[in-house]
């Protein structure tokens, strides 16, 4: 289990379409991939378990990931986050 913690830079937070790109970067891992907040534990690999969050901008999140590619999981999401997420 590797696990790291990111701060959300989108201005509006993950809504529907950063929620999309965070699941589709998790779907090409086997490793389970889950984030913390708030007291809250969310799928990254599921669009609404993403947006049921209620993540906004500024906010720090903590990865944790699990499997045979975790680390090259965690890599992946914090990267895409620190980009932006397509935004």
């Amino acid at each position: 289990m590797v696990s790291a913690k990111v701060t959300i830079k989108n201005p509006t937070g993950l809504h529907l379409r950063p929620a999309g790109m965070l699941c589709k970067v998790s779907l090409q891992f086997q490793s389970t991939i889950q984030f913390h907040y708030k007291g809250t534990t969310a799928n990254a690999k599921s669009v609404l378990s993403v947006l049921g969050a209620c993540v906004k901008s500024g906010d720090e999140i903590e990865f944790v990931c699990e499997g045979k590619d975790e680390k090259e999981a965690l890599e992946a999401v914090i990267q895409a986050v620190e980009e932006g997420l397509g935004e």
